[in-house]
């Protein structure tokens, strides 16, 4: 009798939990997308494109050589609010929310690295940018080095800020940037509890989830972290989500063609990120020619950490030198 009270206990506390987290879900308020940037700066439109069926978010600034900037998993465009305006003195500048991410559509998708990588091959097609630059963090440090290695055409040189390549553990990645990260992974990884752990997310723990990007908590805005998490609310977000982790140990795939790429590459690490230096070192090494930098007193969210050294980096490598004729000019 006892073993039988004792999973009818354990029985009735999950079915608790998990009816808990429906009535939470349920009274939270569905965002509405704002007409304009909480960091507006004079010359920066926000437009939208069509994937073919799938609705993004983007934002264009600046004029000169293009510069498409790709955001980190579980974040928008909006983390790069510190670079834009100066880039976009040297760039035009562009800036997307994937799809199921910031503002962007959230489409039924498994959210693996093959869905993302065709999303923003579309987006570059839509945009028609020519030799462009394409730096990425995170996940979009990936996408941007296996675009080039597929050989990408609108590509003329890519950028990968902390790449998120490698296998993840419970000491690297997002598991590794802090314990309630650890146990929000472990549970997103079991079919219903981690769908019903997500639906209990509250503010307080988000924000330490985010924290453990930044070096400095004060990176990481009281503006900015309220809109990622009022996006977190929109319909299908958290499933989209939850799918992402589920798919992450896929990323480390994207390495196999990094000696294929051909064009000029800048990696730039943080001395705070998620990757350990030996999955640094893997990263590098097949790719040819690359540069290598490192960024001290941040982590892994680097736009947000150090954003004017980030954006000083990206513009000594990616901005065009003056040629011969003009020198003499």
């Amino acid at each position: 009798m006892s073993v039988l009270w004792l999973v009818f206990v354990v029985l009735a506390i999950g079915a608790g939990t998990w009816l808990l987290s429906r009535i939470f879900d349920g009274l939270r308020t569905v965002p509405v997308e704002p007409q304009q940037l909480t960091w507006v700066t004079p010359g920066i439109e926000v437009k939208h494109a069509d994937l073919g069926g799938v609705n993004v978010r983007y934002v264009k600034a600046g004029s000169g050589p293009d510069l498409v900037l790709l955001h980190t998993l579980r974040t928008q465009l909006d983390i790069y609010h510190g670079m834009i305006p100066e880039l976009q003195k040297h760039f035009t500048v562009y800036a997307l929310d994937y799809p199921g991410h910031g503002w962007s559509d959230i489409p039924k998708a498994k959210y693996e690295p093959e869905d993302f990588y065709g999303w923003v091959e579309r987006f570059l097609d839509v945009i028609a940018v020519q030799d462009a630059t394409i730096a990425g963090t995170s996940i979009g440090g990936t996408i941007a080095l296996e675009l080039a290695a597929r050989h990408n055409p609108r590509i003329a040189r890519a950028v990968a800020i902390n790449p998120y390549d490698y296998e993840i553990t419970y000491g690297s990645g997002f598991k590794g940037s802090s314990f309630l990260a650890k146990v929000t992974h472990t549970a997103v990884e079991i079919p219903v509890i981690g769908e019903t752990f997500m639906r209990l997310r509250l503010p307080w723990i988000e924000r330490r989830l985010f924290e453990g990007g930044v070096i400095e908590n004060a990176s990481l805005s009281d503006a900015l972290f309220a809109e990622m998490t009022g996006v977190g609310n929109r319909p299908g977000h958290m499933e989209g989500f939850i799918s992402l982790l589920r798919e992450s140990q896929k990323w480390q795939q994207a390495r196999r063609g990094y000696p294929r790429i051909e064009v000029p590459v800048l990696l730039v690490y943080s001395d705070h990120d998620w990757a350990p230096e030996a999955d640094r070192q893997r990263s590098a090494e097949p790719i040819p020619g690359m540069q290598l930098k490192t960024v001290r007193n941040s982590g892994h969210f680097l736009p947000l950490d150090r954003p004017a050294e980030l954006a000083d980096l990206i513009t000594e490598f990616a901005k065009p030198t003056p040629s011969a004729t003009d020198t003499k000019n």
